[in-house]
Parts: C-alpha cells; structure tokens; sequence
C-alpha cells in the first residue's frame, strides 16, 4: 500500500470542484518517506482511491471558510456579564494581525508558539497566528508544572510564549533562564503586574506588527505546504515523558473536514452549529472540535469561563444553547453523579416521576437505536413531562449532537443518559491519528460501541486472537507525521508498511462498529500466564457500587487478582483537590445500608462493617459474572483519598495514570500480596 505512492512534489490545482467548496489545492513539499522525526521536514499523504479530495494548508481551509460564512458570527466571549460576538471576516483578520506581530517579535520557521491557558479567543488567534507566520502552534495544559512547561517549550524550541495570566506567567519566568530559544512573552488576560523586558500585555502585542506588511505575511503564508508540520501535540506522559506528535496542515485540515462529516455536524450555509469551548485546547479532542472543525463548517465557538470544569459550565451551556457538546467521559460521570444527587432530593412524588421517565426512556432508546424505529407514545408522554425540562437544565434544550472521547466510556454513563434520552456519540483514535479514526453519529451508532471508521480511514487488526480482537491498526491522511526528534518512538509507533499502531486490543462486528476491548499496556498478565484486559472489570465494579470513584485492577506478574478502590468525594472548588467529605450520592448510598457516614475515615479500615460488607457483596456479583477464575478479584482495599489531575494519579483529560497509580500506593499494594 505505502510503496506504490509518488513522492514528487505535485503542483497546486487551482478551482478543484468539491461536493462542499472550492478551494486552491497546496503544492507538495518533497517527500520520500510517509514519516519524519525532523519539524522542517515533509511527507508522502496517505492517499487512497477513497479519500481523492486535494490537499489544504490551514490558511487556504480558513480562507475558504470566511469566503463562505465571512459575515456569520464566528466567536462568542463574555465580557462584563455581556457576550460579545466577532464575525468570521474580522477573527480571519485578528489571526493575521497576530502572525504579524510573531513576525516582528523574530519568530523563526518551525519554531513553537507555545500556548498556556485556558480557552478564549486570544487563544484561538495565537494559535492560527502562529502557523500563518510560519511557526508551530504548541499547546501546554494550563495544569502543568514550570517543569513540565520547560519541557514542551524547550523541545518545542518555542520563540514566544503566550500566557493566560499571573499564575501562568509565573511558571515560565521560574524556567525563562533555561529557555535558550525564548524571544518574547504575551499575557493575554488581565493587567500586568510588573515590567519585565520582552514581556507585552495583548494589547501591546497586537500592535507591534502594524508596520509588516501584508506581502511580507503573505509570502510566508504561500511558501507554506500542505505535508509540513504546523501543529504539535504532546502526549499526556501517561507511559513516559511526554512525546511531540507533529501533525502537518494536511492531517489538520483533512481530519477536520472528514471527521465532522462523520459525526453528521452540519455546514453554517446549511445550519450553523453552535458549541461551547471548555476542555483543554492542548489535548486534540477539543483541538479538532473547537478550532478546526468549527473553521472548517462555519461554527460558532462560544468560550466557557476558566472554572468551568469547578462548577460553572452549565451556567454558560444555559446561556448559549449549543446545538452540539463534547465531553470526556470524566465530565459526562461528574455531570450523572450531579443529576443523581438531585433527584435523591427530591420530593416522593417528582423522584417517582423522574425515575419513571428515565426508565421508558431508557427501555425506548435500547429497544429503537438499532432498527430506526419510531418511539412509542409512552416515550413522548415521559419526554414532554419530565426529560425536556432536564436537558433544559443542564443546558442542552437546543442540544441534538452529544460526543465522548479522550478515554473510554463507562457503560453507566451511557446507559443513564440514554434514560435522558441523550444519546453519547463516542470517538476513538489518538493525537497520532489527528483525533477520531472511528466515530459514532446519529447515522452510525450502536451501543456500547466506538461507531465506525471515519470516512477515508482505514484499519486493521494485527495478532489476532481466537475470540476475534487483536491491536487496532490505522491508515489514513490523518495519521501524524512522526515524534518531534524521536526517530526511535516514530519506528516503534509506525510498522515497516506506514501502519499506526494503537497499542489497543479491539473487534469489528459484521457491520463494521468497534469494541475497545482495553489497552496492550494495560493488559495484566497474571502469573498463571492469563491475560486479563482491566478495564471491563473495572467498569462493572463501578456499575454495581455507586459509592465507588475509582477502581484499578491489579494483579500483572501476581498469583491473583486485587483491586485499589476510592470513594467519591466532595472537591475544593478552588484547587480542585479531592476532600475527606464523602459526596451526597456516596452519602445516600451509605444511609440505604444504615450507615451514619460522611466522611472517607469514617469508613476505610473496616471501620464502617456496613458498607464494607456492601463492598464486598459488589465484587461477589462481578466475580460471578467472570469467565475464569483468574479473572476474579481476590482482595481489594480503599484508599483514603479519590484520584485527582493535581494528585498525579490523573492525566489532564482525567486518564488513569496506572504506572503513576502503582508507584505512589506501593505500600498498599504489597499489604494485599502479604501471605
């Protein structure tokens, strides 16, 4: 497949009709080989029969789409209790004002902007800014430590950095010093404190490029093709120190276009969809959302408020209405658990009502998604009366398209959305694969499944095992270029035909839909030699124990199985640290055994014979559900807090760190293994 390709630099072909635009075509850079560890250099496209469309940098998608929606609304910020809108034409123009200013600070080519911060427009400029004046757009989690912005930002060789406020700003001025490449700071948000030398307030930057001339942008934007790298992404470090994934114009703008089609997102001319920004613009999950895509089908992008994800994101969901939302199963759980606490405070009757509704709602949606059928009158009774004013409250009246990615989905989650009558899309891929390979929408959707391989993408399976499943493998114009400066990691990522593996095991059925069936770093390989994916598991623990946060299985090189549990926990709605108070779901659970508790001491230990007979009775019903004994779980123990980002025991988009997990409870792991 790889080695019939041509590696000659194809000239531009201007005009070339596309069922949805028509747009100027990139020349290609020469290239030789489908990947590259080097940040200046370029690649051969995965270009398959199916996928013929002509390449576009970033600029010429951007171009296309202010030709198109130039007069629609673009972006919404709220300022001063007010939101405030730009057109498509003037955020275009905003972009360039910021590429000139990069220009003038002496940002090089292929040299990082790094981005550290929550979500606004100032964001979205820097970011665009930095690809239309030739550099490369990186972004850092705005949770990240000075030591972790030293290492993006060193390996990124950024020239500026851009940072949200004090508190970030005070991060890179700790590492400044050891930042060789560093020519400038930009604060985007608020006053700033004190006068340092190269570091400018926004307003301050957005005027030093006013006497580059357009030309001078211009022609860096024209000598810009579409398989060089624009964009790095770096991986949350789950496994490692974080890698650089470059992804190149084209890995941009193709997986933008074809991944929006997959998930049935609509084009502005035909209705404009509306969504709101929140998750981190590091990761590529909202990348591809937010920015891309809402540039690639004329979206309008509302920007939530930085503590959104502390309490405050439903208030601006209420505000705006969007017509699609995407979530990390993380939020999805938080935003149940809310919903449940709700209603466990509710009066007789309304909790009987409530519980009604979500029961037809539930049994309608299982019975309906897969034969397209109409749902029954009883569905719509239940619908009118309780589950609109629902969705109304968690700011979703307007909502028609839900997505999950970043990490697996919880058959809980999806289940109790479903008795909302919400059904959640859910995306399967990674940063190497510029987001969703597969992708679940209203035209490709079935339960408890990942949907189907994004148009244009292809995949395999290697090592296959009896039952079917066997590592996910992908093809595509979407697949990275390679790690920045990691030619050995690159090799390891890609087999010797150009394939990404994924390091996931997983299975098709007949119709094309997958199943993640876990991950091959994860898979726990008992000392007997059986191999036990965790995460099926886990998820049923947390099914049948509501009281249960978090549950990791353990047992690799072990006689058998144990697990680590936590509860769920109030958290400090600044620092976002889990505290000692139970939560008022864990705390009705607790009161339905009798117990008196309220807080995690008041149970760990086996203080609390109630709940840890419940506990115990829990993991009974797995066990009895296993297909071998090795797979039951022999012990399991609680700790005394939940999982957090700030603990480390989380990623940013709240992934289980396991090899984080099992260094920090060592201790309380070999207490399980003691004869």
């Amino acid at each position: 497949m790889a080695d019939g390709q041509e590696g000659s630099e194809e000239q531009a072909s201007v005009g070339k009709k596309n069922t949805e635009e028509v747009v100027a075509s990139a020349s290609l850079a020469p290239a030789h080989s489908l990947w590259t560890a080097d940040v200046s250099g370029s690649v051969r496209l995965r270009r398959e029969e199916g996928c013929p469309e002509e390449p576009v940098t970033v600029h010429q998608m951007f171009k296309a789409s202010v030709e198109k929606y130039g007069n629609m609304y673009a972006l919404g910020s709220k300022k001063n209790n007010k939101w405030e809108k730009i057109t498509f034409s003037e955020y275009y123009q905003f972009c360039r004002t910021a590429a000139k200013s990069f220009m003038k600070l002496g940002l090089e080519r292929f040299h990082g902007v790094a981005i550290l911060g929550f979500n606004t427009a100032e964001w979205f400029f820097s970011a665009i800014g930095a690809i239309m004046a030739g550099g490369i757009m990186t972004g850092i989690y705005a949770t990240n430590s000075p030591e972790a912005c030293h290492y993006v930002a060193s390996d990124s060789k950024a020239n500026i950095i851009v940072v949200e406020n004090q508190k970030q700003l005070d991060k890179i001025l700790q590492i400044r010093d050891r930042l060789p490449h560093l020519k400038a700071i930009v604060q985007y948000s608020g006053q700033l404190q004190q006068k340092i030398s190269n570091l400018y307030s926004w307003e301050e930057f957005m005027e030093l490029g006013l006497d580059v001339s357009d030309k001078e942008l211009d022609d860096i934007i024209g000598s810009q093709r579409a398989n060089q790298c624009c964009v790095l992404i770096y991986t949350s470090g789950t496994t490692g120190k974080p890698k650089g994934v470059m992804l190149s114009h084209d890995n941009v703008t193709w997986t933008a276009r074809h991944a929006s089609k997959a998930g049935d997102m609509q084009p502005a001319e035909i209705k404009q969809e509306s969504l709101v920004s929140y998750l981190p613009l590091s990761h590529i999950a909202a990348q591809i959302f937010d920015l891309w895509t809402g540039i690639q089908k004329g979206e309008l992008v509302y920007f939530a408020q930085p503590d959104a994800l502390k309490g405050s994101l439903v208030t601006t969901l209420r505000e705006v209405c969007p017509s699609i939302h995407l979530g990390v199963p993380r939020v999805w759980e938080k935003m149940m658990e809310k919903i449940k606490v709700g209603i466990s405070q509710c009066g007789y009757v309304k909790k009987k009502l409530v519980t009604w509704a979500m029961a037809v709602s539930l049994e309608a949606n299982q019975k309906c998604a897969q034969k397209n059928e109409e749902k029954p009158f009883l569905f719509s009774l239940a619908n009118s009366l309780v589950l609109e004013k629902l969705r109304a409250d968690l700011g979703f009246s307007c909502c028609q398209k839900f997505y999950s990615g970043a990490a697996p989905l919880g058959s809980e989650a999806v289940q109790f959305f479903l008795g909302l009558d919400i059904q959640l899309y859910e995306a399967y891929g990674m940063s190497e694969s510029t987001g969703p390979h597969f992708m679940a929408g209203p035209k490709a959707y079935k339960l408890l499944t990942c949907g189907k391989a994004v148009p244009g993408c292809q995949y395999k399976f290697s090592d296959i095992d009896s039952e079917g499943t066997g590592e996910i493998c992908f093809w595509g114009r979407n697949v990275f270029m390679g790690f920045l400066n990691m030619e050995d990691k690159t090799r390891e990522a890609l087999d010797e035909d150009g394939w990404l593996r994924s390091g996931d095991m997983g299975k098709t059925d007949e119709e094309g839909f997958l199943y993640i069936t876990g991950r091959i770093k994860e898979l726990i390989i008992t000392a007997g030699g059986e191999n036990i994916p965790p995460l099926p598991i886990e998820d049923a623990v947390k099914q049948e124990l509501p009281i249960i946060s978090n549950a990791m299985l353990i047992g690799d090189k072990r006689k058998f199985l144990s697990m680590l549990l936590t509860l769920k926990c109030c958290h400090n709605e600044e620092t976002m640290e889990p505290t000692e108070r139970l939560s008022l779901e864990a705390v009705a659970y607790c009161q339905q055994l009798g117990s008196q508790a309220t807080k995690v001491s008041d149970i760990i230990g086996g203080k609390d014979k109630g709940v840890y007979q419940a506990i115990q009775e829990g993991i009974d019903r797995v066990n009895s559900g296993a297909t071998s004994n090795a797979q039951r779980i022999q012990k399991w123990t609680i700790l005394t807090k939940d999982f957090s980002v700030s603990g480390g025991e989380l990623g940013p988009t709240m992934k289980l760190r396991r090899p984080i997990v099992l260094e920090m409870y060592t201790k309380e792991i070999e207490s399980l293994y003691k004869e």
